[in-house]
């Protein structure tokens, strides 16, 4: 077997994978559960949330963070909310919703919003909340492998958050020259910002 050393980036993150499915499969409910409402409590208290009028954040299935939380309250604030929804092999948009009631099973069964839901385009969102099996604390995220967020992020200028539980974060995640480094990194100890924004963790008292 080829060392790590040897090994491309592409299937380190394979490896990755793996591993991570096997971690999340092991998260007790109880933790799964309190991370899932303190991360929900930071991304509802960011500066960013709060002006935002367009708000891009996706669905969580099983084994990913609860963001109906999130959904929910962007709308009762009575911000413009979009999710993504698949197109095309790599290739998603962003449908506008006006209740959680407008999502719908998509091609993979995944929640999503309907054919016939408003497309909001890139330039139009002020924050995107961003899904991943794994990220590092310097903002390395590692999606699913099919290239969709990655294809989609490099398109707007929003502010971008990942979210993620402690447990299974990494700092070993491999960067490809196509993948988008987040503007933030949010789990349930706190907000790591990077890029532009002095790098500062900001967690409850």
């Amino acid at each position: 077997m080829a060392s790590e050393a040897f090994k491309t980036p592409e299937d380190q993150k394979k490896a990755l994978r793996h591993e991570i499915k096997e971690a999340v499969a092991a998260l007790d409910e109880g933790y799964t559960r309190e991370a899932d409402t303190r991360i929900f409590r930071y991304v509802t208290g960011l500066p960013e949330f709060e002006q935002a009028g367009t708000l891009f954040c996706f669905v969580g299935t099983s084994g990913e963070i609860d963001t109906a939380p999130i959904l929910e309250e962007a709308l009762r604030l009575g911000k413009r909310v979009g999710v993504p929804r698949c197109i095309a092999r790599g290739v998603m948009e962003v449908g506008e919703i006006r209740s959680l009631q407008d999502l719908e099973p998509g091609k993979y069964g995944i929640l999503e919003p309907g054919v016939h839901a408003p497309v909001i385009q890139p330039e139009e969102i002020s924050l995107a909340i961003v899904p991943c099996m794994s990220c590092s604390h310097d903002g390395r995220r590692l999606g699913y492998g099919g290239g969709y967020y990655d294809r989609y992020l490099d398109r707007t200028r929003a502010a971008k958050a990942v979210i993620c539980r402690e447990r299974v974060m990494r700092h070993d995640i491999p960067v490809e020259p196509h993948d988008q480094i987040m503007d933030m990194v949010i789990s349930e100890d706190g907000v790591r910002r990077l890029g532009s924004d002095a790098c500062r963790t900001l967690t409850e008292s």
